[in-house]
């Protein structure tokens, strides 16, 4: 299917992490500029705090701050004009959660390890209803070497951290059913989506490791070269998976039975977010090319708590 893009801004170095803001701005991450940006109504364009690494996810606490995860730093090539990340960057400063007070810029580190092991490239965010938040570690490539990903669970304070799932092929998208008892983590380079029932804070239901728990948890997988990246979920349920190589996003309804694919002009469509008054505008990361646009979508957003 087809849908109408219209453009909110372009020469964003590499979008993802979008958020929509009560006043109408999107706030969202530069991965290869280091940057979180806010984006104006008009498309102009703010640095609001110059993180370094590799900004990846983002999202808003219940202090008001955003939180992100920063993967430490991709290296990158241009082909044709495009802007495409690789392996772990010569300039790799390690993968944290990063703490930014969007009124006074400043940033704090709040964790870059857990039980003794470094994060090495923390990906994607979401905050439950109690203010905890669950997040993903894509891990790195360094030649011959990858990391396996993750899931963990952790609270603002720096008071705990959790690693829920570990192996994870390439961890990326999370996202919370509106009910908040399923957690959904889509992996990359399989083109796999993974659900995981919640029985508490940082707890989930049946086996942790990959070996054990793909058919419980399996939700949906591509055939195709589409590879799953960020997520968000609907007020329906249905998860929005941002596919990239088969440029588009992907909707899947959370019994299995049915998915739909919006087609977009970018192989790397990375992210999605909802917004306007009725949260029925989709906007959409388009990182490649470097561009914010934004679309009518069927059905309204789940609305993300402390927004």
């Amino acid at each position: 299917m087809t849908k109408e893009y219209i453009e909110v801004t372009n020469d964003l170095k590499f979008p993802e992490g979008p958020i929509y803001m009560p006043d109408g701005t999107i706030i969202l991450v530069e991965i290869a500029r280091g940057t979180l940006t806010k984006v104006n109504q008009d498309g102009s364009k703010e640095v609001i705090a110059d993180l370094g690494g590799g900004p990846n996810g983002a999202a808003i606490g219940p202090d008001g701050c955003v939180y992100v995860c920063n993967n430490g730093g991709f290296e990158w090539h241009e082909i044709d004009g495009l802007i495409i990340p690789g392996g772990q960057g010569d300039n790799y400063s390690g993968g944290r959660i990063e703490k930014v007070d969007l009124k006074s810029g400043s940033v704090d580190v709040i964790y870059n390890e857990c039980d003794g092991n470094p994060l090495k490239g923390p990906n994607d965010i979401v905050f439950d209803k109690d203010g905890g938040f669950w997040f993903t570690d894509l891990g790195k490539t360094n030649g011959r070497q990858k990391d396996q990903g993750a899931l963990y669970y952790a609270k603002i304070d720096g008071s705990f951290i959790k690693e829920v799932v570990f192996p994870i092929e390439s961890a990326n998208g999370v996202g919370l059913s509106p009910e908040e008892d399923i957690v959904y983590v889509a992996d990359t380079t399989p083109g796999r989506l993974w659900g995981y029932p919640i029985s508490g804070p940082g707890e989930i239901e049946g086996p942790k490791s990959f070996g054990m728990h793909s058919a419980m948890h399996f939700i949906h997988g591509s055939s195709e070269l589409a590879l799953f990246d960020s997520l968000a979920v609907d007020s329906e349920g249905w998860i929005n998976v941002a596919t990239i190589f088969k440029g588009g996003i992907t909707r899947i309804s959370p019994d299995k039975s049915k998915h739909e694919f919006f087609a977009t002009d970018d192989l790397l469509t990375t992210n999605i977010c909802f917004g306007g008054d009725d949260l029925k505008t989709a906007y959409i990361t388009l990182s490649s090319t470097g561009r914010l646009v934004k679309t009518d979508w069927n059905v309204a957003g789940h609305k993300l708590n402390f927004l």
